[in-house]
Parts: C-alpha cells; structure tokens; sequence
C-alpha cells in the first residue's frame, strides 16, 4: 500500500484490508463514458454482441478507447493507493452479457489459478453500461480474501463464462453476498483473492464491463514469459515485456503484441498442464482448446519452444502471501508510454 493516499480516504483503505472491495467509485465523466459505449459498438457490431475470448482479451492493445481506460488518472489514482506508484496492467477482459444471456461466472478466486507469487494485484472493473442484480452484477464474499485459499474445479460444458471454467469448490449462503451495484461509468475495485461471481442477466438490456487486471510492478508470473503495459510510474524489476499503447485503432504494432499475448496466453495454459498434470489443469486446458483462436496460440507456442530455452518449473506451488517492498531491483527499465 503507498504511504500517501491521493484518491481513497482512511476508511477506505481500511474498508477494502477488512471487506477486499470498494464499491461504487467514481471513474468516467458522461463524456468519457460515450466515448468508451461508441468504440465498444463498433466493435459489437463488427463481432457480435456475445464477444469471443480473443476478442475479449486485452482489448487495450486494440483499441483507443480502451488504452485511455486502462490509463485513467482516476482508476489509476485509486489504484496506487493500495498498491503503490509502480503499476503495470498484466490484462484486462471484456465481459459482455446480452440481453436475456444465462452465462454466468461461477464463484472463484482469481489468486487461485493466475500463477503469481504474491497478491499485490487488483481487479478495477469498469461498468460501461449499468450494472445491477437484474442483469448480472459482480457478486462477492466480504473478507474472503482473509481466508485459506479454496480448492477449485472444472466445469466442462457449461455457461460459465470463465475461460478455464473454473468454480471455487464451496458453498456460499445468500446472506452473505454482497451485490456490487454500479452506474454506467463507476468502479469497484477488488483484491486477487477475493471470492466473486456473477449470474445470467435477465433483463432485456446489456450488461457490459471491462475488468483491468493491476500488478505492482514487484510481481512475478511463473511459467513462460509474459507481457504487461506499464502505465504508471517506472518498473526495476523487468519480470514483464513491455506491451506499446496503441497510437490510434487497430495499430499493427499493438495488434502484433495483442497476437503474440494470445499466443503467450496459450503457452501459459499448455504449461500449467504440463509442467502439473492436475486433473483440473488438464480438464481446463482442453476445454480452452476447444476455441480455435486458443488453439492456434498453443500449437504456436509448442512450434516456438523446439529447439528453444527450457522452461523453468518455478519450484514449488506455495507463495508468500504478499511481494516483499525492499525486494532487490535492478535499474529502472521503462518509463509508462
């Protein structure tokens, strides 16, 4: 957590180390948020309204819009204050519910398969249309992140939107949710190890967000190498290739690394089967394997590895349970572009 707050007050702060949310937050004006609704309908109808998981993935190395979101001073302000002035975005993710959709995301916690070495990471999920219970608002656990990490399945076959298809292997009483409601153009903000879901919407309207995956710029992924944007303060450690923002719509050097992060994406996944042969691992890679754009990243990846550098397995699954501040670094190596 940063020594200074700039954005969240006391009781903020100590809001979010006891519940591991803030919900709702101001982020957009009316006017940034017509921006972000008329670049996320164009891409709608170039797509379709049910956005595929390519599609969905990083959309801020596509897209303007998105790059700016990822980057706003309010989002990033809050941000800083839990967990300091060096920020990286690791990934972000369209979710998109139509009208009447029954996908859901099962209940999980995203500490539990991202591969980190320590928890100084936060989901900020933007609302760029209204969020709310009818259509299938972010649902949490107050102080779950508190808690011993849950074991986790796969659901093969089902309506989760969760590409793994994962879902924490517990019961959660009604009592004990908490809804979070939102504005079009508000913000919650939750920790990596917070238990979260939401159900189908079913209303007769959109329900859309863009979840932005923040990383201190202190945290390791284990696995094959991946690629992070820098978009506050400076990175000394260099555990992430820099992605470039896009300098106007469907840059080709931005959609080249939007490309080789699918691709990277998919040598993540092919490692964890292999390198931890899980049920659950191997369930939920041939379930990603189903979709062709996950496909063709995997078989790239393995093309790729021949004849290349061993991969380490990063030791043991256990972590610490937060990134040591005086950790060694070396020079600053990039400045946020």
């Amino acid at each position: 957590m940063s020594v200074s707050s700039r954005s969240l007050s006391p009781a903020e702060l100590e809001r979010f180390e006891t519940h591991g949310y803030l919900s709702p937050l101001p982020a957009l004006t009316p006017g940034e948020l017509a921006r972000c609704q008329a670049g996320l309908q164009g891409l709608i109808k170039r797509i379709g309204p049910a956005l595929d998981p390519p599609t969905r993935h990083k959309p801020h190395l596509c897209f303007q819009w998105a790059s700016d979101l990822v980057r706003h001073p309010a989002i990033l302000d809050v941000v800083a204050d839990l967990l300091g002035d060096d920020l990286l975005v690791w990934r972000s993710v369209l979710f998109a519910k139509p009208p009447r959709d029954p996908r859901y995301v099962a209940w999980h916690q995203d500490w539990a398969y991202w591969g980190l070495n320590c928890d100084d990471v936060v989901t900020a999920w933007v609302a760029l249309t209204e969020s709310n219970r009818e259509n299938g608002c972010v649902r949490v656990v107050a102080g779950s992140h508190r808690q011993a990490e849950l074991p986790h399945t796969i659901q093969a076959g089902s309506k989760n939107q969760l590409v793994r298809g994962q879902i924490a292997s517990v019961r959660v009483p009604e009592e004990s949710v908490t809804d979070l409601v939102l504005a079009a153009g508000q913000l919650s903000v939750h920790h990596v190890r917070l238990l979260h879901g939401s159900r189908g919407n079913a209303s007769e309207r959109p329900r859309i967000g863009l979840a932005i995956r923040y990383l201190a710029t202190r945290v390791k992924q284990r696995g094959p190498r991946q690629s992070a944007s820098l978009v506050r303060g400076a990175d000394r450690y260099g555990h992430f290739d820099h992605e470039p923002a896009p300098r106007f719509d469907y840059d080709p050097v931005a959609l080249a690394w939007h490309a080789k992060s699918l691709r990277r994406y998919g040598a993540e996944l092919l490692w964890e089967a292999l390198m931890r042969p899980t049920p659950r691992n191997l369930i939920s890679f041939g379930r990603m394997m189903t979709n062709r754009g996950m496909l063709r990243a995997a078989l790239h990846a393995v093309r790729s590895w021949a004849g290349g550098p061993r991969i380490s397995t990063g030791g043991s699954q256990a972590s610490p349970p937060a990134c040591s501040s005086d950790e060694a670094a070396p020079e600053d190596r990039s400045q946020p572009n």
